[in-house]
């Protein structure tokens, strides 16, 4: 359970002193009850949600509307939703996963509210997959002791999810703004939030640097999986809700808990960006790891074999490329035949094939690559954050479902859940939602935050994937630390000597952002002085629960340095008391 609410936000004058973004001044700006960040099953659950609630919502979204991270997912959503699973077995699995560090109360609230949510989203006009007689068809995946994961269209769920919800959006006429990078968390005289300065790129009803002025906003905005060289995540997932949360005095946690997939397909040493995801349920359905010499190395090394959970996997894995000296395992699934690979896994067959690989008469390379972000900007079982007024949902937040590792197709069912659990708080306090008058900007000829040149992306990324990447130890984190160091001085000396920063431009506001949730990991893996979950440190094999079954809290001071913390108690830290949200 969540100890006792303890008021634990920056005082009015620390928020007022926060560091922004060098950016142009607003110049344009509309008003709205809410603003949603992110068109993913979160941000758009939570802006349909809001809007059927009676609050004006507005929508806003890096790319297109269905260009995030929910159109990519393959294997589908997990919930209670068979005969003979429970609930209860789907907390189970979930805490196994999670190595100690889930907040039961939050994953009770997911597995419990799931299987509604997970109808009222086909009620939203979602058409899974069902066998002849009109039932779910449910699948297994890695963590998973029963068929739990629903799917669409084979191995394309996020896609006809992001279809059912855009359209739907679509059919309310709800204001969307596409094409546009959030930038900051505008707030008020009293911290409290008041809406978003952002950024649309192209055509359109806006362009350049605006302004959504709203007393509640809620990040959506996804992962920060580009922040290493090779991801399963689309270019757009730069971090930029984590870095816009700490930049405004919010708290991050768990940020050290990056999910490496065990299965993307490998492309060669060099290959970097968005990378092709193999889903976990090729080896629901039987698909087997295999060695060079087609030898099952994951036989007896967990109960699950190929089904243990992911970050097992990944390690087992990594192993057997050690031991072997390889630079990726395969994944053997010739026995399913043609007919199975073109039903069950349409898209992945197609991927493979793109690539000169076809997985009906050979096996297919993999190698573990960046995934999912299982920490983020923490928040209670209301979504709401240690800022008034912010929230955030989905892989942006860490609402402590996931602990230190994310079981398999959780992902989906938190984005939903708690996307419908902040608009109710939302629209429970219509009463105090009135609107925010924004503090001025800070006009300066000397930026608070100096931006970094586009280039410095890459060095970061490689930074990041030779430091702490899948193997970590302290000598190759504060390798990391160092060059990350390095970039943050650089750009902040340059300012220092001359006012001067790089151009304002979408490039050096990613590579900013990217820069600040990379220092935040690092300096948390490097406090983790143990393995658990995702967060492997070759220096310290040994799971400690006496010393770290607990959370390591981040936050951003105005000075843009680092403060680290650990809680004293494994409990989920508290965010805001109920009079500072009402205030």
């Amino acid at each position: 359970m969540r100890p006792p609410v303890a008021h634990d936000h920056p005082q009015t004058g620390a928020l007022r002193a926060r560091p922004r973004l060098h950016a142009p001044a607003p110049g344009w700006s509309i008003a709205a009850d809410v603003v949603v960040v992110g068109s993913g099953v979160a941000g758009l659950t939570a802006a349909l949600r809001c809007e059927a609630a009676g609050l004006t919502t507005v929508v806003v979204t890096k790319a297109r509307l269905d260009d995030g991270s929910t159109r990519w997912a393959q294997g589908g959503i997990a919930a209670a939703l068979g005969d003979g699973d429970s609930p209860e077995q789907h907390l189970d699995d979930t805490l196994v996963a999670g190595a100690g560090l889930c907040d039961e109360e939050a994953v009770r609230i997911l597995v419990t509210e799931g299987p509604d949510a997970v109808r009222r989203l086909i009620a939203t006009g979602a058409r899974f997959d069902e066998s002849a007689e009109g039932a779910l068809e449910l699948t297994r995946e890695g963590g998973h002791h029963r068929r739990r994961i629903a799917h669409a269209g084979g191995d394309a769920t996020g896609a006809e999810i992001s279809r059912a919800l855009v359209e739907a959006v679509r059919a309310r006429g709800m204001r969307t703004i596409e094409n546009a990078l959030v930038l900051d968390l505008l707030t008020d005289a009293d911290g409290r939030t008041a809406g978003v300065t952002l950024h649309v790129m192209g055509e359109g009803q806006h362009d350049g640097v605006g302004a959504v002025h709203a007393p509640a906003v809620v990040l959506a905005t996804g992962g920060m999986g580009q922040v290493f060289s090779a991801t399963t995540n689309p270019a757009v997932s730069t971090g930029d809700g984590v870095a816009l949360a700490l930049r405004a005095g919010a708290e991050v946690s768990d940020l050290e808990f990056v999910q490496f997939h065990p299965t993307v397909l490998f492309l060669g040493p060099e290959a970097e960006g968005q990378q092709p995801l193999v889903s976990e349920a090729v080896r629901g359905e039987g698909a087997h790891l295999v060695d060079a010499d087609g030898v099952r190395f994951m036989a007896g090394q967990h109960e699950l074999a190929e089904l243990a959970p992911r970050d097992i996997v990944a390690k087992g894995i990594m192993r057997r490329m050690q031991e072997q000296d390889a630079e990726h395992m395969y994944l053997d699934a010739r026995h399913f035949g043609a007919e199975m690979w073109e039903h069950r896994f349409p898209t992945i067959l197609a991927a493979c094939r793109a690539h000169g690989i076809d997985p009906v008469t050979e096996p297919v390379p993999v190698a573990p690559a960046a995934h999912y972000a299982s920490g983020g900007v923490r928040t209670d079982s209301h979504g709401r954050t240690t800022v008034p007024g912010l929230y955030a949902c989905g892989e942006v937040a860490c609402t402590g479902v996931h602990g230190a590792n994310r079981l398999a197709s959780n992902s989906l069912l938190e984005g939903l859940v708690y996307a419908e659990r902040i608009a109710a708080d939302i629209a429970g306090g219509r009463s105090t939602l009135r609107a925010r008058v924004p503090q001025p900007l800070p006009q300066s000829d000397r930026p608070a935050h100096p931006l970094l040149p586009p280039e410095a992306r890459f060095a970061i990324q490689r930074a990041m994937t030779r430091g702490a990447g899948v193997l970590r130890s302290a000598a190759s984190l504060a390798e990391a630390a160092d060059r990350l160091h390095h970039l943050h001085a650089e750009a902040r000396d340059a300012l220092d000597e001359n006012g001067k920063t790089a151009e304002p431009g979408v490039d050096t506001w990613e590579a900013t952002n990217l820069l600040c949730v990379a220092r935040v990991l690092v300096a948390a893996a490097l406090r983790r002085e143990e393995t658990r979950g995702c967060h492997w440190r070759e220096d310290r094999p040994e799971r400690d629960d006496a010393a770290w079954r607990r959370h390591i809290v981040v936050r951003l001071n105005p000075d843009r340095s680092l403060a680290v913390r650990t809680t004293d108690t494994t409990d989920f830290p508290p965010t805001l008391p109920p009079q500072a949200q009402e205030q």
